[in-house]
């Protein structure tokens, strides 16, 4: 994860999720079920999960679940480092995934 991390982002540190898209999100068809498309992948570090999960106090399943949650927004165009608003936004988007799939 560190190597894609400074290959891809510049940045010479371990992560705990990546998102590479396929295409810009603004691409992709208008109308969904228009087309069957690829939003990119999703790397996850297994390890770093982990950590988290005893870090946090939940389970590895809710931290991967996070962790898909917020790759998935990342390749929906949501981008907590444009800034504050951004990055309350996809925090707001992330909890409600997480409730959602919670049930």
């Amino acid at each position: 994860m560190r190597v894609l991390n400074r290959s891809f982002r510049g940045v010479d540190r371990t992560t705990d999720v990546l998102s590479f898209p396929q295409t810009d999100v603004h691409d992709q068809p208008s109308a969904p079920g228009s087309q069957h498309f690829i939003l990119g992948d999703i790397v996850i570090n297994l390890h770093k999960t982990e950590r988290q999960a005893q870090e946090y106090g939940h389970s590895f399943y809710d931290e991967l679940n996070r962790l898909l949650i917020h790759g998935l927004l990342h390749l929906i165009g949501y981008d907590h480092e444009k800034g504050k608003y951004a990055e309350l936004k996809m925090q707001q988007k992330a909890e409600e995934l997480h409730r959602i799939l919670a049930k």
